[in-house]
């Protein structure tokens, strides 16, 4: 790479971190002053010019400075990506006695977690997580209230039931449905939700022959039953100073990122369909695909707990401290990961 062209990623840099931390446009004189003291102001408004038809930084007005655009932010993000690799988050044992401690209690151990995400990077965090498929079946129920409608109701260990009305085409006699029901009970109680829709269902499915049409539906409608109950819930918390920030300075720019959150099948789906598949992921600008959407970004990481998949990480303004914040979630869905492998949990006495 020639020197031009380093001291132009350079300049990229420079003006993003200074935009991220005092929020006000950048000039070529306090690059040069702050920065890069061995080039000439004329010299950097070259490289600011060329960054700028490259659409990586612009001009909010005639004789401003300039800021990142989508595009700045994502090609400073590849630049920092080396040093991300190498900054690690320095709490991870304070995480560990968290998820000892509450090794019974998982919500709230997430939700102590959650709640030391949100203090550490000053924006709202978040865990997703499925509502039942931590719990044990304790017994499954389920009823025939109409023709053609199932109710099911799905009782855990832990004393939560869950209940879902299906549609059901096929008819199916109280007779039938009471000893389908049995032979249910005796296969799965006992066993992990996410389990039974995961595995158990299918290995019984396998082992029904092709002429019994009425085990095989009703195994269809229970996956169906467990699979709406089983949705990933997303759980917030921030601190109030969040809203501090100059992002959301009116009443409209809030009522549209509390608008964002409120729809979490979207941000469920965000998820899911991210085509990263790295420790840690980014999500910005179109990446969210609204255009109400465009000035947040979305971090996040997927954890699994005691084998269980779920996601955390943080929702802010495009502007924020990606170099700080992003070894904060990769590290914490790590250590999540890793101490709630399986024999690795150890209760402390």
């Amino acid at each position: 790479m020639k020197k031009a062209e380093i001291r132009q990623d350079n300049v990229l840099k420079h003006l993003v971190d200074e935009f991220i931390h005092t929020t006000e446009p950048v000039s070529s004189k306090l690059i040069c002053e702050k920065y890069i003291k061995t080039a000439s102001p004329a010299t950097i408004r070259i490289d600011l010019n060329k960054l700028e038809k490259e659409n990586l930084i612009y001009q909010p007005h005639t004789s401003a400075g300039r800021i990142p655009t989508i595009k700045g932010y994502r090609a400073y993000l590849r630049k920092i990506s080396t040093k991300i690799d190498n900054t690690f988050y320095d709490k991870t044992e304070l995480l560990r006695n968290i998820l000892v401690k509450y090794y019974k209690d998982t919500p709230l151990a997430l939700h102590y977690i959650m709640q030391l995400l949100a203090r550490e990077t000053d924006q709202l965090s978040f865990v997703a997580e499925p509502q039942v498929s931590y719990g044990y079946l304790e017994k499954l129920d389920v009823f025939k209230i109409s023709q053609n409608k199932l109710l099911f109701v799905v009782s855990l260990d832990s004393g939560l039931d869950k209940t879902v009305i299906l549609k059901c085409d096929q008819s199916i006699t109280e007779q039938q449905l009471r000893a389908i029901v049995r032979y249910m009970n005796d296969e799965l109680v006992g066993l992990r939700i996410y389990d039974i829709q995961n595995k158990t269902l299918e290995e019984i499915a396998e082992s029904i022959t092709e002429e019994n049409t009425i085990m095989k539906l009703f195994i269809q409608e229970l996956q169906n039953a467990i699979t709406e109950i089983s949705n990933y819930y997303i759980h917030f918390d921030g601190n109030i100073t969040f809203l501090e920030q100059p992002e959301f300075d009116d009443k409209s720019s809030i009522l549209t990122f509390l608008g964002f959150i409120q729809r979490q099948d979207y941000l469920i789906n965000l998820m899911q369909k991210c085509k990263e598949k790295k420790s840690w992921n980014v999500m910005m600008g179109e990446d969210l695909g609204q255009p109400e959407f465009i000035n947040y970004s979305l971090i996040f990481s997927k954890y699994e707990i005691f084998g269980i998949p779920g996601y955390l990480g943080i929702l802010g303004p495009t502007r924020m401290n990606y170099e700080k914040n992003i070894p904060i979630i990769r590290d914490i869905a790590y250590t999540i990961t890793n101490t709630t492998k399986k024999g690795m949990v150890v209760p402390q006495k």
